[in-house]
């Protein structure tokens, strides 16, 4: 069984994402479904993956409280089971959280610890990424010398996210709020590639979104690291050069890049083997990565 769209009746759905549906949960929080819909190219596939949503629910509910010590986010103490009756929160139990209400900020905050993907081919063609510039001779999937924080726009549904330099996020947020996104954003993905890596993950980079709270301060807030938002790479079959195998959706990816399909809607059905092995995939990212 999957859960590709939900239908809840007992709350205001306010927003159907690429992956997520928002409900409204009174004036202050919002309940958050993460289903098992998968989006490749920006286009919301219509074949669901088998306990997807489970896996990046219970994988972001991990990380956030793993950095909850230094970085405030937007969870919240009220439980699924506080605002759902017994029909609906059986449906989505396992794939939604409450959290509380911020104004999030119009930017996804992208940090690249390795070259691949479209990092790699701007990287071929002008010899940096999202105009940062590298040394010379680097190979595809080759570390960085230092981490790079590459953000790009929030496109809606259906639209392209558009890489922009730090110049356009200070236009978009001021100076004191992108400095913070930026800063915040590094930490992280420096201290969660060290912890991946003790496990055998190498995380190549990741997308992270931020809001501000009542009090106006920087919280961490939708999802963060999981297979959906990052490239997560086995590191015993890491090899410079080639593209590596991945826990991640990459692995879609790659097989869509073989189909004769324009990256434009409506997505390709995926063969049951496709879908199969991707959601082994995010299950055995999960088993690795929060296993204590």
């Amino acid at each position: 069984m999957s859960l590709h769209t939900t239908a809840l009746q007992s709350l205001p759905l306010l927003h159907r994402g690429k992956v997520r549906d928002m409900y409204a949960v009174g004036e202050d929080e919002l309940l958050i479904v993460a289903t098992d819909r998968l989006s490749a190219f920006d286009v919301v596939l219509p074949d669901a993956i088998p306990n997807k949503g489970v896996v990046l629910t219970r994988m972001a509910n991990f990380w956030f409280r793993h950095f909850a010590d230094w970085l405030p986010n937007h969870l919240s103490a009220t439980r699924v089971e506080d605002v759902l009756p017994g029909q609906e929160l059986q449906q989505v139990r396992e794939h939604a959280v409450v959290v509380k209400k911020v104004r999030p900020l119009p930017l996804e905050a992208i940090v690249r610890g390795y070259i691949i993907g479209s990092g790699w081919k701007d990287y071929q063609r002008s010899g940096g990424i999202c105009g940062i510039a590298l040394p010379a001779g680097l190979q595809q999937a080759e570390q960085l010398p230092e981490p790079i924080f590459t953000p790009s726009t929030k496109a809606a549904v259906g639209d392209h996210d558009e890489n922009v330099d730090f110049a356009h996020v200070v236009a978009l947020v001021g100076s004191d709020i992108a400095e913070q996104v930026r800063a915040l954003s590094l930490r992280l993905y420096r201290e969660a590639a060290a912890y991946a890596r003790e496990r055998g993950i190498i995380i190549a980079d990741t997308k992270l979104e931020f809001g501000l709270d009542e009090q106006d301060r920087v919280v961490l807030i939708d999802e963060v690291l999981t297979p959906d938002s990052s490239r997560f790479w086995p590191a015993d079959e890491y090899r410079v050069g080639i593209s590596p195998p991945s826990y991640d959706k990459q692995f879609v990816r790659d097989y869509l890049e073989t189909l004769d399909w324009d990256k434009t809607p409506p997505g390709p059905r995926l063969p049951a083997i496709i879908i199969e092995q991707t959601s082994a995939k995010y299950e055995e990212a999960l088993r690795r990565l929060t296993a204590s």
